[in-house]
């Protein structure tokens, strides 16, 4: 069976289809995007798959193991991680302490234990020690050491993605669900998004499904493509297929030419 499999899964609310007929597959290591206009249902997708809403029909598979029904924590701690198109950190806490909410699922220090014994050397203190290596790990390869210590409020829009990023991938996912990582992004740091994602991929080995309205980065990191309007499929394929499917280029403009023009 797929790393991940989607299939013919479906949602509605208060009679209209947000979803239908839904189906794909995800092979380990991969990049997998979904595209759609406004409103073609991507998100709600998202929602379905990390336990926001259920289906109404259909079933997600995730290594063989049927998630729905899952609420979010369990998935998470299944190895699936989430970022959102809005950026929801804590604005009145630092970088460091936004990525190390991430580690949440293997803290084990409950308040009592963490309030009796305190200091570098007790159970509470190792474990700090250990989720804040890993933290470091992470702020080394999104290079946000300038702003491991300065609160996420005062920092530029384009580091605040990156941060939310960073606290995804401190849950140490083996999939990794992007939703419209580059939005609101100027040019510049949209190149450095696109570098992110294959390095995590690359040095990380991590499976990632991506949301995406930026058509240069969705052409140029995945592996395969889902183009989706109105809730239902349109067309599966590379890249190169999927840019060039008539219904593709009608769903984004409406006629016939090159959705590589689409910004």
């Amino acid at each position: 069976m797929a790393f991940f499999s989607v299939k013919d899964l479906g949602i509605s609310f208060g009679g209209l289809k947000a979803l239908q007929n839904i189906n794909f597959e995800l092979n380990q290591g991969e990049i997998f995007s979904i595209i759609g206009p406004n409103g073609a249902g991507k998100t709600t997708l998202f929602n379905c798959i990390n336990g926001i809403y259920k289906p109404d029909v259909g079933k997600i598979f995730f290594q063989d193991k049927p998630i729905i029904g899952y609420k979010p924590d369990k998935i998470a701690r299944l190895g699936i991680a989430r970022t959102f198109q809005n950026i929801e950190l804590f604005n009145n806490m630092n970088c460091m302490e936004n990525i190390m909410l991430g580690r949440h699922i293997y803290i084990k220090t409950g308040i009592l234990r963490g309030g009796l014994m305190w200091g570098k050397q007790s159970f509470s203190g190792k474990e700090e020690s250990k989720h804040r290596r890993k933290v470091e790990e992470i702020i080394d390869l999104l290079d946000l050491q300038a702003s491991r210590n300065k609160l996420v409020g005062g920092l530029p829009y384009g580091t605040q993605k990156l941060i939310e990023l960073g606290r995804a991938l401190a849950l140490e996912p083996k999939l990794l669900l992007l939703d419209e990582p580059c939005a609101g992004m100027n040019s510049e740091e949209k190149q450095d998004m696109i570098f992110w994602v294959k390095d995590i991929q690359d040095e990380l080995g991590i499976t990632i499904l991506l949301i995406e309205h930026d058509m240069q980065m969705v052409m140029e990191i995945s592996n395969r493509i889902l183009a989706i309007n109105f809730g239902e499929p349109i067309t599966e394929g590379t890249p190169e297929e999927v840019q060039k499917h008539p219904e593709v280029l009608k769903a984004y403009l409406g006629e016939e030419e090159d959705i590589e023009h689409v910004a």
